[in-house]
């Protein structure tokens, strides 16, 4: 093979090891803080601080119709898409409430109070503070979509059930990973328990 074809080979051969690489530092993502208070099989019940979010309403609460458009609205906001042009560090998970009126939302870094982030350009995206609350949560990896997601909240409202543990509101998503990490994926449904 001629010396001039190694040279795409090696690019490639290289790029391919950088995003594997890639995919395994999920872990340097900032996360909010929760305690896990119980767990009950799969399903954990854990209780989240109140939080900082940029918000957006979603048109249905279809991840697979919804989600990448919410996604894109949002992450213009972070990665400078407001008054300031500022980015804004991405933390995990996003979070899509799949209720009868569907959002999404991005958690803001820790180091932000609310009079400190910039406005949004978006008229689409708000700062919103959600309060305290206390989540059931299960646990799945590889890649979501609608089929995967009413799957576990299906297992997630079963468990609850048979340990007469009542929740309110819709059930939500969350997603941890960007859309090219292909190992070591984290998805998790959850819903706010009394």
């Amino acid at each position: 093979m001629k010396k001039a074809m190694w040279i795409p080979i090696t690019i490639i051969a290289v790029a391919g090891v950088a995003a594997l690489v890639a995919s395994f530092r999920t872990g340097d993502i900032e996360t909010p803080n929760y305690k896990v208070v119980k767990t009950i099989g799969d399903v954990e019940i854990r209780e989240y601080p109140k939080m900082l979010v940029a918000q957006t309403s979603l048109p249905s609460s279809s991840f697979e119709n919804s989600g990448s458009n919410g996604f894109r609205t949002i992450a213009g906001y972070i990665f400078g898409g407001n008054q300031g042009n500022q980015k804004i560090a991405m933390t995990a998970p996003v979070v899509m409430n799949m209720g009868d009126s569907a959002t999404m939302y991005f958690v803001m870094p820790k180091q932000y109070q609310k009079e400190q982030l910039p406005t949004p350009n978006s008229p689409n995206v708000r700062i919103v503070e959600e309060a305290p609350k206390t989540l059931a949560v299960i646990k799945y990896g590889g890649f979501s979509s609608d089929k995967e997601i009413k799957r576990y909240c299906k297992k997630l409202e079963e468990t609850l059930t048979q340990n007469h543990i009542q929740w309110k509101g819709g059930f939500m998503y969350m997603g941890y990973n960007a859309p090219w990490d292909v190992v070591n994926r984290r998805n998790e449904v959850a819903v706010e328990v009394q």
